[in-house]
């Protein structure tokens, strides 16, 4: 029994020169970037055109690691040729994963039933990118011992997802935009399975055959790659009433602009900010009151407002020495300091030598400033979801606090109180949770209804009857006063008060927009 010789497992024999596992593995990379980037997509896009970025990201998330469960579990009935079974799949992960951008955004605007179509595409997508890393485990399993081929595959896998999420916000979407980004990276999984058909010998038999499927594959990508922008533009078209003279994908958000023969519209992740025709009400309402009371004011902090129309408003005030403006994305503020249509509009009041614009994130910001300010200006866009709840909580205004000089004012814009009359009346209990003295007022804009703002300050010292500059087309003395009165249907409701651990307004505001919206 000791002398017999110790026979070693048989191994299968080697189909493809020793260099092809590398070349597997890098495959590995390749498909596992690609997959993460269709995940980031879905998730963004669902975020631009349902809202609620948590949520959107959260159940898409969900949804897609649940089909690749799915998918790896199906691969146990996938059987050899395993290497045609690849090309096949990246074939169809290619196509499928490359086109979903597009195809979500035509869809959004056909069909009513749109998170059904997004889920199933999620869900397809899914299944076949859970297919892949089990099927070339399989592949390459004749190649490496098993604790080897294990930490070789997800080495290689975390790296690529790595790499996805650095790019995806920080590159692609910023220089190519969600439809491109798709696009190049369903030709990036075709181009896995061209590579891997013309380097194994046995793939010969059926080489030509995928060969031209896989030219073909490429070319509608390329060309869809090609007119992205006109794809673009046409499922924008379908979306806005108005022609769109500009679009662009930021880090960020969406921005487009519309016009018509009587008025100028923004849009972000398609919301409407301002109509040209009636913004002038708005901004009036949110600056004039704060600053007719504010004489002796001379620094003057803005928060959000990247449109440069509340700052118009604030350099109407001669006294005004500095006024200081952080909005977080620059693709806004380098438009409405550079577009002629949009300084025609703002009176190029960002490229006033009063004012500083700094781009960043205005919670960090203000933890971080030491600044005395006489007037605060709160313009951000309304709490639709976390990243901007966190701006209306009471722990971010009693950072403001810090900043505000002895008699000084703070404007915030508090969405409608008619429409959403509990996420207004919580920004009020809020701002007076954090030791404010509050004046909440309104008034009717027609592009939006009824809208709310909220002045707060350490004392309640404050009158509507200051002087105010000439020249404005909406607010007086006796539209302050108007403001002020709020009628039973927008009286106050009692809430609970916006904290960082519970974003209450955020549930508001879907509980009072949501009828509106869906």
């Amino acid at each position: 029994m000791g002398n017999e010789p110790v026979v070693s497992p048989p191994r299968r024999a080697t189909t493809a020169p020793d260099h092809l596992p590398g070349l597997l593995l890098g495959s590995v990379f390749v498909i596992a970037t690609c997959g993460l980037i269709y995940e980031l997509i879905a998730g963004t896009l669902a975020s631009y055109l349902l809202g609620d970025s948590v949520t959107q990201f959260s159940t898409i998330i969900g949804a897609y690691l649940f089909s690749m469960g799915i998918g790896s579990w199906l691969s146990r009935y996938l059987d050899e040729p395993l290497l045609k079974w690849f090309i096949r799949l990246e074939i169809l992960v290619g196509l499928i994963g490359g086109f979903s951008a597009p195809l979500l955004f035509v869809l959004f605007e056909y069909v009513t039933s749109f998170r059904l179509m997004l889920y199933a595409l999620v869900g397809l997508t899914g299944v076949l990118v859970g297919l892949e890393i089990p099927l070339l485990m399989r592949i390459l399993e004749d190649r490496f011992a098993f604790k080897e081929l294990v930490s070789r595959v997800f080495t290689f896998d975390y790296i690529g997802a790595l790499l996805a999420s650095l790019i995806f916000p920080l590159v692609l979407v910023p220089q190519l935009g969600l439809i491109r980004t798709s696009l190049f990276f369903g030709a990036l999984n075709v181009i896995v399975a061209g590579v891997a058909l013309h380097r194994f010998r046995e793939t010969r038999p059926y080489r030509r055959q995928f060969t031209g499927v896989i030219i073909m594959a490429l070319l509608v990508l390329g060309v869809g790659f090609a007119y992205a922008e006109r794809i673009m533009t046409y499922t924008e078209t379908l979306a806005f009433q108005d022609q769109v003279i500009y679009s662009k994908s930021t880090p960020y958000q969406r921005i487009v602009l519309s016009k018509n023969n009587r008025e100028l519209r923004l849009f972000l992740n398609g919301n409407l900010q301002f109509s040209s025709a009636d913004e002038y009400r708005y901004h009036e309402a949110l600056v004039h009151p704060a600053m007719q009371a504010l004489p002796h004011a001379r620094q003057v902090l803005v928060l959000g407002g990247g449109d440069g129309l509340a700052v118009r408003e604030l350099l109407k005030y001669k006294q005004l020495q500095s006024i200081r403006l952080v909005d977080l994305d620059p693709g806004m503020t380098h438009l409405f300091q550079h577009n002629q249509m949009l300084l025609a509009l703002n009176k190029g009041s960002l490229l006033n030598p009063k004012v500083q614009v700094i781009n960043g994130d205005a919670y960090q910001w203000v933890r971080q400033d030491t600044t005395r300010y006489d007037c605060i200006v709160v313009d951000f866009p309304d709490p639709s979801n976390y990243s901007v709840g966190k701006l209306y909580a009471a722990a971010f205004y009693r950072e403001l606090d810090k900043l505000l000089a002895p008699g000084g004012l703070i404007v915030v814009q508090s969405t409608s109180p008619y429409v959403a009359r509990q996420s207004f009346w919580c920004v009020r209990h809020t701002l007076a949770a954090a030791g404010f003295h509050t004046i909440p007022y309104h008034c009717y804009v027609p592009s939006f209804g009824e809208w709310g703002y909220v002045l707060a300050g350490r004392n309640g010292h404050w009158r509507g009857d200051g002087a105010l500059p000439t020249g404005l087309h909406y607010v007086t003395p006796a539209t302050i006063h108007d403001m002020l009165y709020f009628p039973p249907d927008m009286a106050e409701v009692p809430t609970e008060v916006n904290q960082l651990n519970n974003q209450a307004l955020v549930r508001y505001f879907e509980e009072d927009w949501g009828p509106y919206t869906h």
